[in-house]
């Protein structure tokens, strides 16, 4: 695992690049505001429900929750199940929507 920072994210997100984006917060709190990722939420991550981002394996992912500590627990989990370039957006959607507002 490694970290990102959202200016880092939000450079690559403006500049057009394929992100492979996980959200692992809840249901709720992606319904509130989200960065467009695709919702796995953490619990899902400990329990192997991750069928839908198997092929991701070998490319970079990077997880997100509302502060960066969920995500980190979903980055090292995932590294365990043997994905290879995980990286936690350090200070998640908070750190996000202080520098950024709510723009995407």
């Amino acid at each position: 695992m490694q970290n990102i920072s959202v200016e880092e994210l939000k450079n690559r997100m403006d500049a057009g690049e394929k992100i492979n984006l996980i959200d692992c917060r809840e249901p709720h709190e992606y319904a509130e505001f989200n960065l467009g990722g695709k919702l796995i939420p953490l619990g899902q991550i400990q329990t192997m429900q991750i069928e839908e981002i198997e092929d991701l394996k070998d490319q970079e992912v990077i997880v997100h929750c509302r502060s960066g500590q969920r995500s980190m627990m979903a980055c090292l989990f995932l590294d365990t199940l043997g994905f290879k370039d995980t990286r936690n957006l350090t200070g998640g959607v908070l750190a996000w929507q202080e520098k950024f507002g709510n723009a995407k």
